[in-house]
């Protein structure tokens, strides 16, 4: 599917995107693309409180309408939509309203308001539709909506994980998101195990975010056997000194590494490893950080005074 700009059609979400990420094709949009194009309506409208069992169910009202007429217009769906407050996650009343309808105008529904959609809710109902769906030639679609990443992330990344190059789209994505977005993102990566070589090496981009996740990036990419290999390069080791990092000090966010367990085998390869490697002010800090953690937190089969000699070692 193509992303160029369509005459007349400036002025929808995914151009802002598109127009971004023209400006900035290999990194996270400043500001995650704020201000949008919706920005005036959207701070109008306020922060609505939703019912967690009801929400969304507004929404797929109006597409249960608009699926059983042959007379109403994509511009008249996306005007009913356009005030409703419509859940940024995967919802059971879109995704039914989905599932009542016949497959081909769903997924024909869902590009159009994506791509055309002038506002946040009606292009989250957009993403909602496509995450029912497994067409390929939607993924540079999505990916691009997905650029607006602390809003659109979680369906992008739900809608994706339904295609079959769902994984190389999210590394993708993941290379250009920060914030919530990334959270998001490298979630989805963890849930089917994809992208292990990417999450071992860039999931992590130091925000505090990274909180959340940097046990689940050990675990589903299978840190254990990646780093106490013999075979491992210099971009491993530094990110695994990152996620050990973080997981001293994410208790309440993600695992710490006190319940990560194969923490001991872990903290004592990269010991190892990065003993090897020249002292940098990140390394450094990092060691430093982890020595401090396992002196006062013991860890299972772990020689904890070595360690610490190597990890502290000029």
């Amino acid at each position: 599917m193509s992303v160029t700009p369509e005459p007349g059609s400036l002025g929808s979400l995914f151009d802002h995107a598109l127009a971004l990420h023209r400006q900035f094709p290999d990194d996270p949009l400043p500001r995650d693309g704020s201000p949008y194009p919706d920005d005036a309506r959207y701070r109008a409208r306020g922060d609505r409180s939703q019912n967690l069992r009801t929400a969304g169910a507004d929404a797929a009202a109006v597409l249960d309408w608009y699926f059983a007429s042959s007379e109403a217009s994509l511009e008249q769906l996306a005007e009913k939509l356009a005030d409703l407050q419509v859940p940024i996650h995967r919802n059971d009343h879109i995704t039914a309203a989905a599932l009542r309808a016949d497959r081909a105008r769903v997924r024909r529904t869902g590009r159009w308001l994506v791509r055309h959609g002038r506002d946040r809710g009606t292009v989250v109902v957009g993403l909602g539709l496509l995450a029912t769906d497994h067409d390929e030639r939607d993924v540079p679609l999505i990916q691009t909506i997905g650029l607006l990443s602390n809003h659109f992330a979680p369906l992008a990344a739900a809608a994706l994980l339904r295609r079959r190059s769902g994984g190389e789209a999210l590394t993708w994505l993941g290379h250009r998101t920060a914030g919530w977005g990334r959270v998001y993102v490298v979630e989805a990566l963890c849930t089917r195990h994809h992208g292990g070589p990417w999450l071992l090496r860039h999931a992590c981009d130091g925000d505090y975010l990274n909180g959340y996740f940097a046990g689940e990036v050990a675990t589903a990419a299978h840190l254990h056997a990646a780093i106490t290999s013999d075979d491992v390069d210099e971009e491993l080791i530094d990110h695994t000194g990152q996620l050990l990092e973080i997981m001293t000090w994410c208790g309440g966010m993600g695992m710490t590494l006190q319940r990560y367990p194969p923490a001991g085998a872990v903290v004592e390869a990269y010991a190892r490893h990065v003993a090897r490697l020249p002292s940098t002010v990140t390394r450094l800090r990092h060691r430093a950080a982890i020595a401090e953690y396992v002196q006062a937190v013991p860890l299972t089969g772990l020689n904890t005074a070595t360690v610490v000699r190597m990890l502290l070692a000029d």
